[in-house]
């Protein structure tokens, strides 16, 4: 296919062998995409498909000018419970988009959403999942036929400031506690630090020992537990710290490990996107919420550039102590005419599932996401 009235060509590849070759020029997309977060890396999602596509399935979007990668939309087909395109990552990833460079927005963004026009003739494009102001919003612009944005899950985010920043957020009386937290884990002797790339496999098994061990006795989500899942963590998290894409910290007590975080970094982005940690550590009375997130401001701080720090997906109470803002994530439906009644079913479905997690939550409390 070629763009009409552009100087872009599109092609579409569904063989895994060539989306694992287009990794190096994916990821100079990827730093050329302001709004790129770390879930759209080559590496998170080409492991993802390797521990969770279906052979087959895949449907990589690609826009190239001159032979270079400008535009990419990694999507996959599934049938159930409608047949849809959807992106890349599932349950287990956060924020999903479209990567568009941006030396060609507008262009590259006409692009896709002409490819996606083309594959949409027998199915739903049902992209969820997308930070606001990411690429995708502008592929769903382009778009000319029955379309649909709708709110999805939402997260809460934090500028990437020292503790005692955070702390001028709060009242004075909270404040002082914030502090008199962080001070016990001085007085404790807790300390962290990020490990080596070398030492990210070894961490990241530490880790989900430590997350079993934390969630014991409770609900937990089964897929961390899974097979598939440690060998996604350490084949993408791996790479992804060598590159500065993720950071694996360790907190130690006595010399020992007693919790284990993974935080997600891209340009704008910084991800706390899952921990483990030994009940010892609340049994010392260890806030390990503050302890987290000190640890994590401090890395941050380090670094060059000025990042937001996601909590990602999930409004647990304790959360909201910090005053996070509240960023909503969006879910873009795209059909053709003769697809209207299937974005008409995503639709109500979404309603219903909707109302009823108000019921639940209503009745229970939030869930927990990590």
């Amino acid at each position: 296919m070629t763009a009409p009235g552009r100087a872009l060509s599109v092609e579409l590849c569904t063989d895994e062998r060539e989306f694992a070759a287009l990794a190096g020029e994916w990821e100079r997309l990827h730093r050329a995409c302001p709004s790129a977060t770390p879930f759209q890396s080559h590496d998170w999602l080409h492991s993802w498909w390797l521990s969770y596509g279906t052979p087959g399935r895949l449907r990589l979007v690609l826009v190239r000018r001159g032979g270079e990668l400008v535009a990419a939309a990694p999507l996959m087909r599934v049938h159930h419970p409608l047949p849809a395109l959807v992106p890349l990552g599932g349950a287990i990833t956060d924020l999903c988009d479209v990567l568009i460079d941006d030396a060609v927005a507008a262009p590259g963004a006409g692009a896709l959403a002409d490819a996606l026009t083309d594959l949409a003739r027998t199915a739903l494009v049902d992209f969820r999942e997308v930070r606001p102001g990411g690429a995708m919003e502008r592929v769903y612009l382009c778009w000319r036929g029955p379309r649909l944005r709708m709110r999805d899950s939402v997260c809460l985010e934090l500028p990437a400031v020292a503790m005692d920043e955070l702390a001028e957020r709060l009242s004075s009386r909270h404040a002082q506690r914030l502090r008199n937290k962080v001070n016990r884990l001085t007085r404790l002797g807790v300390e962290w630090r990020v490990v080596r790339p070398d030492e990210t496999e070894d961490a990241l098994r530490r880790l989900l020992e430590l997350h079993r061990l934390q969630w014991q006795g409770r609900r937990m989500s089964s897929e961390h537990m899974r097979p598939r899942f440690l060998e996604h963590l350490v084949r993408s998290v791996a790479p992804m710290a060598r590159s500065g894409q993720a950071a694996v910290m360790e907190f130690l007590l006595e010399g020992a490990v007693m919790a284990v975080n993974v935080n997600l970094l891209s340009g704008g982005l910084a991800g706390t996107y899952l921990y483990g940690l030994d009940p010892q550590l609340r049994q010392r009375k260890v806030d390990v919420a503050v302890m987290l997130l000190h640890a994590s401001s401090e890395h941050l701080k380090s670094l060059d550039g000025r990042r937001v720090l996601s909590l990602l997906r999930g409004d647990e109470p304790y959360k909201h102590r910090w005053h996070p803002e509240t960023v909503v994530n969006q879910r873009f439906l795209l059909a053709r005419r003769r697809t209207a009644p299937l974005l008409a079913a995503a639709a109500g479905e979404a309603a219903v599932r909707h109302r009823a997690k108000t019921v639940l939550r209503g009745s229970h409390g939030p869930a927990h996401h990590r």
